[in-house]
């Protein structure tokens, strides 16, 4: 299959005692299916992986694999080494979302070589999360091509920090059958414009039937709307990353009543005060 739409990725909600408060998350994850979008991300970079233990990822996962199978929605997973992937036993998941190798910036043989290597065990297929603003190592157009064609990779969340020239060249002649989703909230919707599958969307949590309507928009060739949204909506997710991911949603969702507190693990700080939001 091939990705697209809308992917909302889940926080992970915390009480003030710190303890997982998987209420709130199952019911979050409900109402962000019935807001519109297409499908859920778990353990992504906003659900804050890297403070969770295996028991809570666990956790995490089989509440939001839950939800989807009662919705009959697709879960991707964050997953970004074998051992991870090999722990993917949820059916409701399609895909894992894995982020290009950080830090040891391996060149782009090296990032070719891994993934084909992760995809030949993989019980899903990979996303490849390219965001080299945070790993390092950047990928050429010619390198998301020979990933695309890697067996096993289907597809690419590009947030490059803007719309650079690898994902302009990709879109120009995008290769069948691998989903190219928009990874910069605020750039959204200008891919989605240039034709990009869809969207893994944090932004969306707090705005999930705008940015649902946004990606339909584009895809109808409805292009002043799309357009008016997409400024409004660009506007919306600058001021929710206005702070590290995912501090400032955070205190919105709670704000709003959605989630039982604001906190978030070390080393993230939560936001000093949420912003006013539409």
């Amino acid at each position: 299959m091939t990705l697209d739409g809308l992917y909302v990725p889940l926080i992970t909600p915390f009480r003030d005692s710190g303890e997982v408060a998987l209420d709130a998350l199952e019911a979050l994850a409900r109402r962000v299916l019935a807001d519109g979008a297409t499908g859920l991300v778990a353990l992504g970079t906003t659900g804050e992986p890297g403070s969770l233990d295996e028991e809570e990822k666990r956790a995490v996962v089989e509440v939001v694999a839950s939800v989807c199978r009662e919705r009959s929605a697709p879960l991707v997973v964050g997953a970004n080494t074998a051992e991870a992937l090999a722990r993917l036993g949820a059916p409701e998941a399609v895909a894992a979302l894995t982020v290009v190798p950080p830090f040891v910036r391996p060149g782009e043989d090296g990032v070719v070589a891994w993934f084909a290597h992760l995809a030949a065990s993989s019980p899903v297929p990979l996303v490849v999360y390219d965001v080299p603003h945070r790993t390092g190592q950047p990928l050429s157009a010619a390198t998301l091509r020979r990933l695309a064609a890697v067996p096993g990779v289907a597809g690419i969340k590009s947030a490059t920090g803007g719309i650079g020239d690898a994902v302009v060249e990709l879109l120009a002649d995008p290769p069948e059958g691998f989903a190219i989703l928009g990874g910069d909230d605020a750039c959204l919707s200008p891919l989605l414009a240039m034709g990009a599958h869809g969207g893994v969307t944090a932004s969306a949590l707090v705005e999930t039937t705008g940015f649902a309507r946004l990606v339909d928009a584009w895809r109808e060739g409805a292009v002043t709307e799309a357009r008016d949204l997409g400024r409004r909506l660009s506007l919306l997710s600058l001021r929710l990353f206005s702070a590290p991911n995912p501090t400032v949603i955070k205190a919105v969702l709670h704000a709003r009543g959605d989630i039982p507190s604001p906190s978030v693990r070390l080393p993230l700080l939560p936001a000093e005060a949420p912003p006013a939001v539409a």
